[in-house]
């Protein structure tokens, strides 16, 4: 049944009665979805992209990350993270500065002109929030928060350590 629901789902994205009770999987899919498609609008038209965004806020939040650092942060490659703090950097946003104890790692760390830019883009992701949590009383939103922190905790100490892959590309 709960397949049912999910493969109609396919084809109406928002059906108006459910046989059943559909996954939690899938609505936290389908808010992830919706949720991201704002943050892209609304970001896009402060001139910076959703990436770009998580990179600034996690500085502002840890300053002085390595771009592997960020990127665990992120769930992202430290390859995909080095593109979005070399962008950030050209547009002067971030600096990055040698460590002084390993000097092939670069600290980042958000510039002025970057805190003005993460100001600008928090309200608009604020209204977003709101948006979504709006008709939720406010004891619920804490919960929600919790519950999901502690899904996504649950999901990283039960996920299986992954196998080391060989240098050479082979399996």
């Amino acid at each position: 049944m709960l397949r049912l629901v999910a493969a109609t789902a396919q084809l109406d994205p928002e059906p108006e009665t459910s046989l059943a009770v559909p996954r939690v999987g899938y609505l936290v899919y389908r808010v992830e979805r919706r949720l991201r498609a704002r943050l892209d609008e609304q970001l896009r038209l402060h001139g910076i992209s959703t990436p770009e965004y998580t990179a600034l806020s996690l500085m502002r939040e840890r300053d002085g990350l390595s771009c592997a650092q960020l990127a665990r942060w992120a769930l992202v490659t430290p390859q995909a993270m080095n593109l979005v703090v070399s962008a950030l950097e050209r547009r002067k946003l971030v600096r990055r500065r040698p460590d002084p104890k390993h000097r092939r790692v670069l600290r980042a760390s958000v510039t002025a002109k970057g805190f003005e830019l993460l100001e600008r883009c928090d309200r608009s992701v604020d209204q977003i929030e709101a948006d979504m949590l709006g008709d939720l009383p406010a004891e619920t939103v804490e919960v929600v928060r919790d519950a999901l922190a502690a899904c996504a905790h649950s999901l990283k100490a039960t996920s299986p350590t992954p196998r080391a892959r060989p240098l050479d590309g082979t399996r």
